[in-house]
């Protein structure tokens, strides 16, 4: 395996995992701690048959990082590196590195709250913070208190708010990488220009994207809010008629085939432009990425306590954020990344994402927590303790549904509810 920046403090962090039950990690984009980390893992003493599980907050992410992790041991995807996301898995008797998505984790909790054959849990790119990303560091929380003191718990991201985490952690040791596998230079929209419109952001895009086929080397990701302006794009892209130009949109929606080939290397002598939402922003290799175009807008689902429904709002994103999208030129070489706003408006930017549990409909988690045993919200250990006023929106609705009792006893029928996924959590991509 070719050195990377995460190689350097591999060995603080096994230490600090050989002597503490919890433990936080910070590396920047590249560092390269999806794949290397728990490969890292594989020969620690305290693993002991036991597996290690990592989650991704993506369905994509999962099987790239279990793919490249695999190819790394130089095994086929299902042995020593196998996956599980919703409707697909790829493991073995042998598999001892498992990669689930969030919900997957949820599930192994409620149904076996002691995660048995698991030494470690792996949190990837915890800044993302879901619903399912929170709930599930809260049930490993109360498994390990008071079920299973040997399990471990790791927290991984980019860019995290370290200390609060260690605080909730008990004071857990952090560890840091410096620097990512190469350079990216940020180039921002010039402060005299008109600031880019959502309404024409595919259309500026475009023109910007025929200058930078010109003057740049390598492969082009550019991000957009949401699917319709992933689509414009790529009909103007068509328009301009571009001679070996591969043009491959990446969402959520797509088939596992068609986004494992918008991630795949274009054929020798072709250039590929990926257009992706923010489903592209963590975990994933894109090959020979060397260009970022960033629109520094992102589309989520967000409650309207007042209507009891959620709707889609597109946003800025935050620095946090921006700086996970850049980091995706600089995987395999140096790269660019062309921001849409200026550098004034980017110190504006909020530093990290809102938590879905802040502004969410949280009907889902007050179920899951009440089939975990759970009599109160406040059991748990939150980094950001759920709103009061959504956690009894959500409890009278699902009184009303017949799905719990009061206080917090679920019925046979928020069982079902749960086994058919009919309260269920915004949809990972």
């Amino acid at each position: 395996m070719s050195k990377l920046p995460i190689h350097n403090v591999l060995p603080d962090l096994l230490t600090a995992l050989s002597t503490n039950p919890q433990c936080i990690l910070q590396a920047p984009p590249g560092a390269g701690k999806t794949t290397a980390v728990p490969i890292a893992l594989l020969d620690v003493d305290w693993l002991q048959g036991r597996k290690i599980l990592m989650l991704e907050p993506r369905r994509l992410a999962a099987r790239s990082s279990a793919a490249r992790m695999a190819d790394l041991l130089g095994e086929q995807l299902g042995q020593s590196v196998g996956y599980q996301v919703k409707g697909d898995r790829c493991t073995s008797a042998q598999t001892k590195i498992l990669v689930v998505t969030e919900g997957i984790l949820t599930r192994k909790l409620q149904s076996d709250p002691e995660l048995d054959d698991i030494a470690i849990v792996i949190f990837d790119e915890f800044h993302e913070r879901s619903l399912h990303a929170d709930l599930s560091l809260a049930f490993c929380l109360q498994s390990q208190s008071a079920l299973r003191e040997d399990l471990k718990l790791l927290i991984m991201s980019a860019t995290l708010n370290t200390q609060a985490i260690s605080t909730l952690l008990g004071g857990a040791p952090i560890v840091q990488s410096q620097g990512r596998s190469f350079p990216v230079e940020n180039i921002f929209w010039p402060a005299q220009k008109p600031k880019p419109e959502i309404y024409n952001i595919s259309t500026l895009i475009a023109h910007l994207l025929q200058q930078v086929l010109q003057e740049e080397d390598g492969n082009i990701l550019a991000f957009l809010p949401g699917v319709g302006e992933i689509k414009k794009l790529a009909t103007e892209l068509r328009k301009q008629g571009h001679q070996d130009l591969i043009i491959a949109p990446l969402y959520g929606n797509l088939s596992k085939q068609q986004q494992d080939q918008a991630i795949a290397a274009p054929p020798e002598g072709q250039r590929k432009v990926v257009i992706a939402t923010n489903i592209a922003e963590t975990s994933i290799t894109i090959d020979g990425i060397t260009v970022v175009i960033d629109s520094g807008l992102m589309r989520e689902s967000q409650f309207t306590p007042n209507s009891g429904m959620n709707q889609l709002v597109t946003r800025l994103v935050s620095k946090d954020s921006a700086e996970q999208r850049s980091g995706r030129a600089g995987r395999l070489s140096p790269g660019k990344c062309y921001r849409l706003w200026s550098e004034s408006q980017h110190q504006q930017l909020q530093q990290h994402h809102s938590p879905e549990i802040l502004n969410s409909d949280l009907a889902p988690l007050l179920l899951e927590a009440a089939n975990w045993g759970a009599q109160s919200i406040e059991e748990f250990d939150w980094l950001d303790s759920p709103p009061p006023g959504a956690v009894e929106q959500a409890r009278d609705l699902l009184i009303r549904l017949g799905a719990i009792t009061t206080p917090l006893k679920i019925t046979r029928h928020g069982q079902d509810m749960l086994a058919l996924g009919i309260c269920c959590y915004p949809a990972l991509s």
